[in-house]
Parts: C-alpha cells; structure tokens; sequence
C-alpha cells in the first residue's frame, strides 16, 4: 500500500480512525452577508460564534450550504449586517491588504488529512503560491498529492483558506471551484501584478 492509499479522500472518515457519528447542527443557525468586489460578489455564511463555515464568489448563500461539513450545517442562516469583521476583512483584502484575511476564523470540518491540508493551505503567503506537492509535504504526506488536491477541491472556505494559492507542478493554474479566470485574477493580484477579469 502507498501513502497515498493510506491517506483518506473521504472527508467524513479516516483509515486509521474509525468514523465517529457526529448529529448534525440542526439546531444552529448562521448569518450571512455578501460583499461587492471587483471579481464579483462575495458571500460568506459565519456561526455564532464569528467563525466563517463557508465563502465563495456567489451572491447565492444558500448555494454555499452544502459545502458545509453536516455537523456544521446551519438549519438556516439570514443576512445580517452585523458581520463587520468578516466584510471589514474582504473588503482590505480588495484593497491591497493581502493578510488582512489571515485573521478571520474559519470552522471546517472533515478527516483529519484534510483538516491538515486546510491548516496548511492557511499558512501559504500571497504571492507565494505552492504546489500540490508541496503542499502535500506541507501537511506531512508528500506522495499524497492527489489527496492534497482532494482537500482543496473540498474547501469550503474560498479566500480565508487559500486554495488558489496552489499550483501544478509545472506552475500552471489548476482547476478553481470559481473558474481558472477568477484563480488566475487572485494570483496576478497577490503577486503585485494589474489582473484582468
């Protein structure tokens, strides 16, 4: 058995853990809020607790649901205005202040070599991309490439957890649950460079 066999794809078990079963969080709700930036609106769904469970460039939050591990799924959320921290992030962000997204909570959740890949991709600078090889040494399992592009392709968590920051081997852009567009527009921003979208 390879590594990467050994590494768990399924974001709910693990092959060395047996899977525990977690009730959902029917009882929790969340709030919601979407920001306009220059690639579109941006929409992030936040617990009660401030932390963001799910992000993307939607104005649709009820589309970013589903990415949301079950133990986590809000029975609902509704827009508020309250979300200051969250919007006040983005917003810098688009503004040319590439780390102000590195202090915004996300709760994510999933086997724990995903989790890892997560934790690891929140460490990756702007302007600095990696590759799924490197990141996939980044998270303690370097063979365990294609489980490494599993967990970016699982996050849910868009712009706080950076997986547009993550590369090819060979340097080109991967694929982007938002489009390669979008992916290429982030890279050429954090890199300093004039991006066109």
């Amino acid at each position: 058995m390879t590594t990467l066999d050994a590494v768990p794809t399924d974001p709910d078990t693990t092959a060395t853990e047996p899977s525990t079963v977690d009730a959902p969080a029917a009882e929790s709700s969340a709030a919601h809020a979407t920001v306009a930036t220059p690639t579109g609106p941006f929409t992030f769904v936040v617990d009660d607790a401030g932390a963001v469970l799910a992000s993307g460039w939607t104005d649709d939050a009820a589309s970013l649901l589903p990415s949301i591990h079950r133990v986590l799924r809000p029975a609902s959320s509704r827009w508020s205005q309250e979300l200051t921290a969250v919007s006040d992030a983005v917003e810098a962000y688009y503004a040319g202040q590439l780390d102000a997204i590195d202090a915004v909570a996300v709760r994510q959740r999933s086997g724990p070599y995903v989790e890892k890949v997560w934790e690891s991709l929140r460490a990756v600078a702007p302007g600095s991309p990696t590759t799924f090889a490197q990141l996939a040494e980044a998270a303690g399992h370097p063979t365990a490439i294609r489980a490494t592009a599993t967990a970016c392709a699982r996050n849910g968590a868009t712009l706080f957890v950076p997986c547009h920051r993550v590369l090819r081997q060979d340097g080109t852009v991967a694929g982007f649950r938002y489009g390669k567009p979008l992916k290429q527009w982030l890279l050429t921003y954090e890199d300093g460079g004039t991006p066109t979208f």
